[in-house]
């Protein structure tokens, strides 16, 4: 009896020696978990971000090579798709010149530049502003 009583003694000090160790673990593990799910937070919202640029690009460009259409109907359809998805401070340019007075087969260059920073969920004012460039070219209707 004495015997099991010292066993109980014994396993029960391995308990407690071992939830040290384990806060210990979770002490040295909890900030790469913050900083893995913050991380992933940020990439993910930074490939929303190109993706929509992408989309109101083509759009944007799509309007423009029309026939009759001009870079002010381009522009136009691309910044409603910026603002319903709350894009902010972005430039929507034609690099090559006005859409409406290039001939039929010409190329129309629609580029669409945002700040990351200012479209950053959470570490925006903490992290070096760099612009996120999309570029489309198709060819005039």
């Amino acid at each position: 009896m004495t015997k099991n009583h010292k066993y109980h003694q014994n396993k029960g000090h391995k308990v407690r020696r071992r939830s040290g160790v384990a806060a210990t673990e979770f002490a040295v593990c909890l900030p790469l978990i913050i900083l893995l799910v913050f991380g992933s937070i940020e990439a993910t919202s930074f490939i929303f971000l190109k993706q929509t640029l992408n989309i109101a690009a083509y759009e944007g460009i799509r309007e423009s090579i029309k026939v009759g259409s001009n870079n002010t109907s381009g522009a136009s359809r691309a910044e409603n798709i910026l603002h319903s998805r709350d894009v902010k401070s972005y430039e929507i340019s034609f690099p090559n010149g006005q859409s409406g007075q290039t001939k039929r087969g010409d190329d129309i260059v629609l580029e669409i530049r945002a700040s990351a920073a200012a479209n950053s969920p959470l570490v925006g004012r903490f992290i070096k502003d760099r612009p996120i460039v999309t570029r489309v070219v198709m060819v005039k209707e």
